[in-house]
């Protein structure tokens, strides 16, 4: 294998790799515009003030921000705020650290908000909106 050629800005593994991130959050956000009420009951048991706005607040970070990583359109505002809500939502709804589900939930938001970090730092890569209006000579998104 050569792995020169993955290295290369051309290469399309940057934007396998945001649309696999992108997954999660997409399903999770229509899971719940789906059925919100387990949702909702689930804010409410935490404590959280505004249940319903926290509802519709989730919904549209997890599709859109999913959806806008996948296509790699203002890629690195919108990984940096996935990478804030997969936090938030890891030490406020999963932090019965005792419970081995929740603990695998909290370890799984860490990890997706260190992928999420890499995207940050590194860019969506050649395959998205943003190195696409690049190329047009428009400014890429920070």
């Amino acid at each position: 294998m050569n792995t020169n050629a993955i290295a290369t800005n051309d290469s399309i593994i940057p934007g396998i790799g945001r649309v696999l991130m992108a997954t999660i959050f997409v399903f999770s956000g229509i899971g719940k515009a789906l059925a919100p009420e387990g949702t909702l009951g689930y804010i409410e048991s935490a404590g959280l003030p505004f249940a319903s706005l926290a509802l519709i607040g989730a919904i549209a970070i997890e599709i859109g921000g999913g959806a806008l990583l996948a296509l790699g359109y203002k890629t690195r505002p919108v990984a940096a705020a996935l990478a804030l809500f997969s936090l938030v939502t890891a030490f406020v709804f999963h932090n019965a650290i005792g419970d081995q589900n929740q603990l695998i939930h909290l370890l799984k938001n860490v990890a997706m908000a260190g992928g999420l970090l890499q995207v940050v730092a590194f860019g969506a890569g050649a395959w998205s909106l943003d190195a696409a209006a690049g190329r047009k000579g428009l400014p890429q998104a920070a």
